[in-house]
C-alpha cells in the first residue's frame, strides 16, 4: 500500500476546511472497508483517478455518529456503522426497507466498521477499473473493456461510455423512501434528495456522486413513511455468503383496496446509479396489484439494454419486481 499523510479532524468544520486546503489530493476516510482495504492497497489508479496522498479520518468527529428517530422521520449519522443501523430498534420499527438492505451488506465483520456515508459513497466494483492493466475511461483512459469484454455482472440498464453498475444496498433503500443526504462544504451545508445524489457516466464518467472533493456527507433523513406502507427488500447474490448484488428491489408503496395508490421502485445491479424504476410505477399507478404486477413488471424490458453476457439481468430484474411486490403485500 502507498503511503499517506492522516489528519483527524474533531468537528465538520475542520474537516470541509483540511479538504479545502489540500485539495483533490485528500481523500475522505470512514470505516475504510472500500478506500484502504480496496482501492489503495489494490493501487486501483489512473490520470482521473489518482490515488490519495493524505487521508482525512472523519470517525473522530463525534457528530457525525448517531440515530434520531421522532414524528417526522429518521436521522442517521453518515458514520453510523451498519451493524448500529440493523440493530436499531427504532429504525426496524419504521424504517425496515433500509435495515433490511444494511443488513444484506457483506458480513458481520465488515458491518460492524463499514459506515452508512461509506457504503453510499464507494467506489464501483467492475473488474476492469480495479484491474491495474485496464486505463478504462472511469480512470481518465478512452475506452470501456466490458463492451468487447467479460461484463456479466455489468449495468443493462442507463450505461453509456462506462457500464459499471452502483454497489451500494443501502443507496437503492433510501432512493425507494425518498431520502435526502445533508452535506457539507465551505459555503455551508446543503440538502440534497437522493434522486438527485447519484452521477451517471453520462453525467461525468469520473464521478458517482454530487461530492466534490472539499465536501463530506453528514447525516441522511428519512421522511416519515405515509400510514400503511409496505416496504420490502430483495436482493440476488452470486454467493449466499457476503456479495453483491446481481439484482436487487427495494419498495416502498400504499395500497387502497388492493390499488397501487403511491410508491416507489428502486432496482440495484442492473445500473451505474440505483436505477428507480419509474416505467414500472407508472404502469401499475391506480391498478390492482396482485392482477397487474406481472405486466408492469415486464415494462422493464423497454428501457433495458443488455451487453453480450448479461442478458438474464432482465429476466431476473422483472421476475424480481414482482415477486418482491407481491412479498409486501404478504
Amino acid at each position: 500500500m502507498k503511503g499517506f499523510e492522516l489528519y483527524e479532524p474533531t468537528t465538520v468544520k475542520q474537516a470541509v476546511d483540511t479538504l479545502t486546503k489540500l485539495g483533490p489530493k485528500a481523500k475522505v476516510l470512514a470505516g475504510g472497508s472500500d478506500l484502504v482495504a480496496g482501492v489503495m492497497k489494490d493501487w486501483v489508479e489512473g490520470a482521473g483517478m489518482p490515488l490519495p496522498s493524505a487521508l482525512v479520518d472523519i470517525t473522530t468527529i463525534p457528530q457525525l455518529r448517531g440515530i434520531k428517530v421522532d414524528k417526522t422521520g429518521a436521522t442517521i449519522g453518515a458514520n453510523t456503522t451498519l451493524t448500529e443501523v440493523v440493530e436499531s430498534k427504532a429504525l426496524n420499527e419504521q424504517f425496515s426497507l433500509v435495515v433490511q438492505a444494511a443488513h444484506s451488506v457483506a458480513s458481520p465483520l465488515i458491518r460492524n466498521f463499514a459506515t452508512l456515508g461509506g457504503n453510499l459513497n464507494q467506489r464501483p466494483r467492475c473488474w476492469f477499473l480495479r484491474g491495474k492493466e485496464f486505463n478504462c475511461y472511469k480512470k481518465g483512459g478512452d475506452f470501456c473493456f466490458s463492451v468487447g469484454g467479460d461484463n456479466r455482472y455489468h449495468a443493462v440498464i442507463g450505461g453509456e461510455l462506462c457500464y459499471i453498475v452502483h454497489p451500494s444496498d443501502t443507496a437503492t433503500a433510501l432512493l425507494a423512501l425518498n431520502a435526502q443526504a445533508k452535506i457539507a462544504g465551505p459555503a455551508g451545508e446543503r440538502l440534497v434528495p437522493f434522486d438527485n445524489y447519484f452521477i451517471g457516466p453520462r453525467e461525468d464518467v469520473l464521478r458517482e456522486n454530487v461530492l466534490k472533493p472539499n465536501e463530506l456527507i453528514v447525516e441522511v433523513f428519512i421522511p416519515t413513511p405515509a400510514p400503511g406502507t409496505k416496504q420490502t427488500w430483495m436482493k440476488l447474490k452470486n454467493r449466499q455468503v457476503y456479495d453483491f448484488a446481481l439484482v436487487s428491489v427495494a419498495a416502498a408503496f400504499t395500497v387502497e383496496n388492493d390499488t397501487w395508490k403511491d410508491g416507489r421502485i428502486v432496482l440495484g445491479g442492473v445500473s451505474p446509479v440505483p436505477y428507480r424504476a419509474t416505467v414500472i410505477e407508472n404502469q401499475i399507478k391506480g391498478k390492482n396489484i396482485k392482477s397487474g404486477i406481472k405486466q408492469a413488471a415486464a415494462v422493464i424490458r423497454t428501457v433495458a439494454r443488455p451487453m453480450s453476457m448479461n442478458a438474464y439481468k432482465v429476466d431476473i430484474a422483472q421476475n424480481m419486481v414482482e415477486r418482491t411486490i407481491l412479498q409486501a403485500l404478504g
